[in-house]
Parts: structure tokens; sequence; C-alpha cells
């Protein structure tokens, strides 16, 4: 499908899953914001490559998504927000008697609290264009939980319950709003922590791969940054124009459980 004259605002999108449905995104044709809180020469030339590869505009946009007005600024800077894709965030592992007050904290405000503020800024552009998705990147810990990420389940559910929110209020206009929940995805950050875990329970990259990383994914595969751009792509399309307040889960049959 084509998404010439949208604009896609993705938020963590200078690496891993958001760069991955960021890149999707622009093979559909679609314009690009990509984002994260530095602000480097090397975000700005990512933006330019990606407009040079895929014949689209595509612009970095520095902002802090721990910051309300960072959020919203973001969505302002932009101008045009067809698409709104909330990815931007981070993990701690730690008992909940343990957790750092402060960090829980920052994964509420980066995971969650984001993409209220910029869901809240991008819908009345959305209403003025007559069109819009709104979508975000929740997690298989947003329908289910693991032991020591207190943080990180209660913000992924809590955007899983406000995508709900969000449809139901647009429900009558022609704008969408889903959560793509994605299990374990094979992104850098990912595939650095490999040979280390190999070491420590003397294991070869295939052993650790499947039961230590992929204990919980049945598939024992990881998913790809390309399928989960794949999957936001669908979503804009016109067959998704009556998917809206749900979850679809791409995580190798982890939620079947």
């Amino acid at each position: 499908m084509s998404l010439k004259g949208k604009t896609a605002v993705v938020t963590g999108s200078n690496s891993g899953i958001g760069l991955g449905i960021a890149i999707e995104m622009a093979k559909a044709g679609a314009d690009i914001v990509i984002n994260s809180f530095t602000d480097r020469d090397e975000d700005h030339a990512l933006a330019e490559k990606i407009a040079k590869d895929h014949q689209i505009t595509a612009r970095y946009i520095q902002a802090d998504m721990s910051k309300a007005s960072d959020c919203r600024a973001l969505i302002e800077k932009a101008g045009q927000c067809d698409i709104l894709i909330n990815n931007a965030g981070i993990q701690h592992v730690a008992p909940i008697d343990e957790f750092p007050v402060e960090t829980w904290d920052a994964i509420i405000a980066i995971n969650m609290n984001s993409a209220f503020h910029t869901t809240a800024a991008a819908l009345p552009v959305m209403r003025a264009a007559g069109w819009g998705r709104v979508i975000n990147i929740a997690s298989a810990h947003g329908l289910t939980a693991s032991p020591y990420k207190s943080a990180y389940v209660a913000a992924k559910h809590g955007v899983v319950g406000m995508t709900k929110v969000v449809a139901l209020e647009t429900a009558q206009e022609p704008i969408t709003a889903n959560a793509i929940c994605p299990g374990y995805v094979l992104t850098p950050l990912v595939e650095a922590q490999i040979p280390d875990t190999m070491k420590e329970y003397d294991m070869t990259r295939e052993e650790v791969v499947k039961n230590v990383m992929l204990t919980r994914q049945p598939s024992k595969e990881f998913a790809t940054v390309e399928q989960m751009g794949g999957t936001a792509v669908f979503l804009c399309s016109d067959a998704a124009a009556q998917i809206t307040g749900t979850t679809i889960s791409v995580d190798g049959g982890w939620t079947a459980l």
C-alpha cells in the first residue's frame, strides 16, 4: 500500500524497533519524523539517509520523552502528524521492594505518560486533516506479567488501556488507535547481549536464544523490526480501517500460553 502524502511521527526511533518501523513507513511512501533525546550529527544524518534511500522527506527532532512539554512540542514541531507511533521506552529489572523510586518515575514517564501527551497533541492535527492512526508499541508485558518488571508491566498495561480509550473517543471518526504487543524482538541491543549470555551460561548462541532468551516465546524465534514495521503499515491501510481499540500480538505465541 502507499502512504504517500502522510507523515508518520515515530518516538524513540534512532535505533531498534522505532527505527525499523520508521524505515518500513518510509518504504510505504510516508514522510517521517524520527526522534530521541539526543541531538547528534549522526541523528540528523540518519534522517537524511532514510530520506535519500526512500525518496521521501525525513526529519530528526530531538525531544526528551520523559518531559510533557517536549512530548507536545515534538508534535507541534512536526507540523503534520497523520500517523503517530508511540515507541519510546526504557526498562529496569528489580524486585518491587528494591525498585528505585526515580527509576519507576522515569519508566512511567517515558513508557506511558509520553504516549498520553503526544496523542493529546496529535489528535487535533489528525482531526483537522480528516484522517489519523495512533499506534502504540506496547509489549507482551502489556497483556501478561513477569517478576521484577513492575514499572514496565504497569506502564505497558496502562498503554493498552489508554489505547482502548482513544479508540472509543475517535470511534466515529476516520481515526483508529491500536497497540502492537511485541515479544522478544531482535534489535542491536538484544544482539549485543547474546555473547555475554553465552559466556555466563557456557552455551552456544542457539542454546542461549532458545533456552534462555526465548524461554517464554513458543516459536523460539525472535520477531524482527521489519515485522514490527510491517504490522504498523498494515494498521494504516484501508483494510485495517475497522480495526481499532485492540492489541495485535507479535510474540511468537507468548500470550497464547
